[in-house]
């Protein structure tokens, strides 16, 4: 009889002791931010002037980009052209955001160029997946 009660109350402890970590709480989980449609057309964006860094190989740009239109502008792509004094284009680079840029969201673009001692001066061009882009300067980005 003894035997019997033992093995009864073993098999309750655990069981309660396997049930314990279910009624635990799971830590909460990021938000998630809802979907936002991507813009067709004509998109909005803010930048700051780029950081433009040279080293002894190559010309690196730096941009700092905020999506000012009301949808996630999706497939955003930046194109670098560099041009020497009688106007010849040179090579540039050309970088895309792979995720969608959420409204107010900010990402940072880096652009890496070989250098080139015939560079003068360069051009930058925005567009996206679905259309074009209008670029704004802004003084800083909140």
């Amino acid at each position: 009889m003894r035997r019997a009660w033992f093995a009864t109350a073993f098999a309750m402890f655990f069981t309660l002791l396997a049930a314990v970590p279910a009624f635990a709480q799971a830590p909460a989980a990021p938000a998630r931010p809802k979907f936002v449609a991507p813009i067709k057309g004509v998109a909005e964006i803010g930048h700051l002037k780029p950081v433009v860094k040279v080293t002894p190989t190559e010309v690196i740009t730096t941009f700092k980009i905020k999506n000012l239109s009301n949808g996630a502008i999706a497939g955003l792509k930046i194109d670098e052209f560099w041009y020497d004094k009688a106007g010849n284009m040179l090579p540039g680079d050309s970088q895309r955001v792979r995720q969608p840029i959420l409204p107010g969201e900010v990402v940072t673009i880096t652009l890496k160029t070989p250098k080139n001692a015939k560079m003068d001066r360069n051009n930058y061009q925005f567009s996206h997946a679905n259309g074009q882009i209008k670029a704004k300067l802004l003084t800083k980005i909140d």
